[in-house]
């Protein structure tokens, strides 16, 4: 549930935070690199397969010519009984190819139809096997990559670097038909291959063929029997075994040295001495198994053995290292903070002597003085807890505060009664990374190119904009004019009729911070703000920087200041335009920045990727105050009534006072 947790502030803790960039969340694939010669292979849950019972133990011999193809995926060729070609060599018959294996052994694909220019390699001239994506953005067989001598692009003279398997050209690749590979011989040219009418009929997709060709039978096999007899075809193999003259004796591994046809084995059982003892050997060779079985897993335990003390070894060392920086750590520290208490009594001392020679001045001259009324401290009042993702938005309008997250939401909270959640609006089908109001609408942006308008008063969705071609980055509102921010652009919108007016161009980078004032707006981009005119709506400034892209503005009485990726605060003079001062503490990105009306002036308030905020007086641009309670970088600020709401990457949000 959403809550408000008063006057609770949690404990902040040494931990390390890995975040993005705050702006707009441009997506970043990461590509795991795969390297040569692997391949990630999806096998169907079944398989069906033509058995024989008498080829059990058979062991497959292929043609001179081919191998089964490393190519293929296993799946059920009789799921395709319809694609089987013709007797006829006719012009169906376009290509022939010949594929190397990782093996280095060969595989035949003569297709059924020409295949289309596009899937050629530019290196080998084949169509593709194993097409990889290159650092260039190609696409080549992955062998002609590993093999190709300089390793340079033949399109754009580029370094040729492997990056990812190109999945959508392997499965284009798979849907075209070929001839089963034996049913194909060799041409008269010595290179290329033809269908041969005589042999296997069968047409299947690449994909498919592993499935058939492993089973087909015009596949050459050996004979169980020996090596004696000539290889022969699947379909021809029982014919073979009823005729065949190298049969042995079923207790040839118990030297039996009988070799004969199969009614000559028969004879042979009758008189063979090791038949007497079959039971006796049968009873044997079981416990010889299972012996076997039990030497293996003892091997198997003994090498999970050692991998474990392997393993505890190396995790003690770890600890024995960790322990001793641990001690380390803690003496070092037990030594500063001695360094630190010796220190604050020595001032303590100091200042009671202070104190005491003010006390005996007032005393001698009889002066009557007030209570001592110390520097007002700001403090952190409590937490806005219910965000499921980071904050990276925030919004007022009176009592109520609105935020933006992570979690594609928009959450209203009540920040004059009770501090609770009003309502969640979701709507937006990404990161919501802008929010502003104008009269009684609110208007977020998203990381899914939109701004929507809700109703103030009723907090319903009114209306909805197809904004940007990229994601909108900031809002900002002045004049019925509504200005969003997102790639080199910033667009203009009626705040009635919510028609675009105009784009602003000419900006190098994202718009990451706008900040609209009576009669200028200032926008923020790659070390620059522009600074425009809102009744002609021209550029009539620019502030170069030199810390990066700028982050945030915000715009006081006397300067103009911006936040920057250098961890810097940039300030100018808002009538002459010229640098002010640089101020520097913060030790990461400068995220968000508002000011504050207080009774001893204008501060200025900044957060930062390194989880804090500072307090800076404009009267002589120092930081007062840091403060320090979010455990995560703090992405945004708004003010109100006295106080300050900073949102963070932890999900909450916090109030300050």
């Amino acid at each position: 549930m959403d809550s408000f947790d008063f006057h609770a502030v949690p404990e902040v803790k040494d931990n390390v935070f890995v975040e993005t960039t705050f702006g707009a969340n441009k997506p970043v694939t990461t590509v795991k690199v795969v390297e040569p010669g692997t391949r990630e292979v999806q096998i169907p849950s079944q398989v069906n397969s033509l058995t024989l019972s008498s080829l059990n133990s058979l062991e497959i011999k292929a043609p001179s010519t081919s191998t089964t193809s490393s190519l293929s995926v296993p799946t059920n060729s009789a799921s395709h009984p319809s694609h089987t070609r013709s007797l006829s060599n006719d012009s169906s018959e376009f290509t022939a190819w010949k594929f190397m294996s990782a093996e280095d052994k060969e595989d035949i694909c003569v297709f059924v139809d020409e295949p289309n220019k596009k899937l050629f390699c530019k290196l080998c001239n084949q169509v593709f096997r194993d097409p990889v994506i290159v650092s260039c953005g190609h696409t080549y067989c992955r062998q002609c990559v590993a093999s190709h001598d300089d390793g340079v692009c033949p399109v754009d003279n580029s370094n040729m670097q492997v990056v990812v398997a190109n999945i959508a050209v392997s499965e284009q690749i798979g849907e075209m038909f070929i001839h089963c590979k034996y049913g194909c011989q060799l041409a008269d040219d010595g290179q290329s291959y033809v269908v041969d009418t005589a042999t296997c009929p069968v047409t299947l997709k690449i994909s498919h063929r592993k499935e058939h060709e492993d089973m087909c039978d015009f596949m050459k096999v050996k004979c169980p029997n020996g090596a004696g007899c000539a290889p022969v075809l699947r379909k021809d193999i029982e014919d073979h075994l009823r005729s065949c003259n190298n049969v042995r004796c079923p207790h040839h591994k118990h030297s039996c040295e009988f070799v004969g046809t199969s009614d000559e084995l028969e004879d042979h059982l009758r008189s063979c001495r090791f038949e007497g003892m079959k039971e006796f050997l049968v009873r044997m060779d079981e416990k010889m198994t299972d012996m076997q079985f039990s030497l293996n897993q003892k091997d198997q335990e003994i090498q999970f053995l050692r991998s474990m003390l392997g393993k505890l070894a190396e995790r003690l060392e770890a600890l024995e290292k960790s322990s001793d920086m641990k001690i380390d750590l803690l003496e070092h520290n037990q030594n500063k903070i001695m360094t630190t208490i010796m220190d604050c009594q020595r001032d303590y001392a100091v200042i009671h002597d202070d104190l005491a020679h003010l006390n005996s001045i007032v005393n001698g001259r009889n002066v009557t003085i007030g209570t001592y009324d110390p520097q007002q401290v700001i403090r952190c009042r409590g937490t806005f807890v219910g965000h499921q993702g980071p904050v990276w938005c925030l919004c007022m309008s009176g009592d109520l505060l609105f935020s933006g997250s992570s979690d594609k939401t928009v959450k209203v909270w009540d920040t004059g009664n009770n501090y609770k959640c009003l309502k969640t609006l979701e709507a937006h089908t990404g990161i919501v990374l802008a929010l502003c109001t104008y009269g009684n609408k609110l208007f977020s942006g998203s990381q899914d190119c939109k701004i929507i308008i809700w109703n103030i008063d009723t907090l319903e969705k009114v209306a909805e904009i197809e904004a940007h071609e990229n994601p909108v980055c900031t809002l900002t509102a002045a004049k019925n004019m509504i200005f969003s921010g997102s790639l080199k652009v910033i667009k203009i919108w009626d705040v009635h009729t919510l028609k675009l007016k105009c784009e602003l161009t000419g900006l190098n980078h994202w718009v990451r911070a706008l900040v609209a004032t009576q009669n200028h707006l200032y926008s923020g981009s790659y070390q620059t703000v522009k600074i425009w005119d809102l009744e002609k709506l021209e550029c009539v400034d620019i502030l170069e920087t030199s810390g990066g892209s700028v982050y945030s503005i915000a715009i006081t009485p006397h300067h103009i200041l911006c936040g920057t990726y250098e961890n810097v605060i940039h300030v100018w003079e808002i009538d002459s335009k010229e640098n002010a001062k640089t101020l520097k503490g913060h030790s990461g990105t400068v995220y968000a920045l508002a000011t504050l009306q207080s009774p001893t002036g204008i501060k200025v308030f900044s957060a930062s990727y390194d989880r804090s905020l500072r307090v800076w007086s404009m009267d002589n641009m120092i930081c007062t105050q840091t403060l320090i309670r979010h455990q995560g970088s703090v992405a945004c600020l708004a003010t109100s009534r006295g106080r300050v709401f900073s949102g963070a990457v932890d999900n909450t949000v916090k109030v300050w006072q």
